[in-house]
């Protein structure tokens, strides 16, 4: 190359630099979504782009969202958040507790925002609520918490009820261990029998109701991502095969459920963007207490 023709290719080089630079500081948001798909996933991605929104926040030009999916196959995780790593992301979002478990498997230094997760410090994911240490940080859904005044609740509205199905789901053991124990501590006290339901999968549910009908007398449902995700056809089978229906999520009362107990799950994630923006102005998730939810809120059908 002739040096004319160098001194060409710097000069333009050097013009379209400022462009190139501001295209590589675009932060880039990778995702740990536990259902199969955007649509799936589109009330809670929802409210994470609604909280970008109010925040200043425009996708695809100062934000970059990069989702995946792991279809309800939780081994999925580990492959998903090891993609992002290898990206590299700029902040891990990780939705559910085997989410965050798996980011954490993948790095020890890109800040990671956890949603839903229960009993954080007791899964060693942070030090303590208010000083979360190391680069994790995030929002429960006070899952756990709540079981034992779903029940109560349940029992107050549905005073006849003795034996209540408590669903858990199998392919997130650890969560459902906590529930079966916590409902069933918390039915001694009420005088009610608390029986575990598992399902493995969304398919499992039809089934399932099809073999509780005269068993129980009704059905507890714990803040859980895939019954989150499945929580019309939840309604739907309970309403069918007329079983009162306790749920975390007011959504289901208007398509079957009794009564819905809990927070807003579109509230929470739209605090997730909060922490983001913190992070990517300088924030340590170190610093950055865990946020639980304020507000939980009780819905009866009519």
């Amino acid at each position: 190359m002739r040096r004319r023709d160098l001194i060409k290719v710097i000069a333009g080089l050097g013009a379209a630099w400022p462009f190139l630079a501001r295209a590589q500081q675009v932060p880039k948001i990778g995702l740990l979504w536990h259902a199969g798909s955007e649509m799936e996933e589109a009330v809670n991605l929802g409210a994470v782009r609604r909280g970008f929104k109010d925040l200043g926040y425009v996708e695809g030009q100062n934000i970059k969202l990069i989702n995946t999916f792991a279809a309800e196959q939780y081994e999925r995780f580990n492959a998903n958040a090891a993609e992002l790593v290898a990206l590299p992301v700029d902040v891990l979002v990780a939705v559910t507790t085997p989410a965050a478990l798996a980011a954490q498997r993948a790095t020890k230094t890109i800040p990671i925002v956890f949603v839903g997760a229960i009993d954080p410090i007791e899964l060693k994911l942070v030090g303590s609520i208010a000083r979360p240490g190391g680069n994790i940080t995030g929002i429960t859904n006070l899952a756990i918490d709540l079981t034992a005044k779903r029940l109560e609740v349940l029992k107050e509205v549905v005073p006849s009820a003795v034996r209540v199905g408590q669903l858990v789901n199998s392919s997130n053991p650890a969560n459902a261990r906590r529930f079966i124990a916590e409902s069933q501590a918390a039915a001694a006290k009420l005088k009610l029998t608390v029986q575990p339901i598992e399902v493995g999968t969304p398919d499992d549910l039809e089934r399932v109701f099809a073999t509780i009908d005269h068993q129980i007398d009704a059905v507890s449902v714990p803040n859980d991502g895939m019954f989150y995700n499945e929580r019309q056809r939840i309604a739907e089978l309970a309403l069918a095969h007329q079983v009162p229906l306790m749920i975390a999520w007011k959504e289901a009362v208007e398509v079957g459920a009794l009564i819905a107990y809990g927070p807003s799950s579109t509230k929470i994630y739209g605090r997730v963007p909060y922490y983001i923006d913190k992070i990517l102005k300088g924030a340590k998730p170190a610093d950055l207490s865990v946020e639980l939810p304020r507000r939980k809120l009780l819905h009866l059908s009519a």
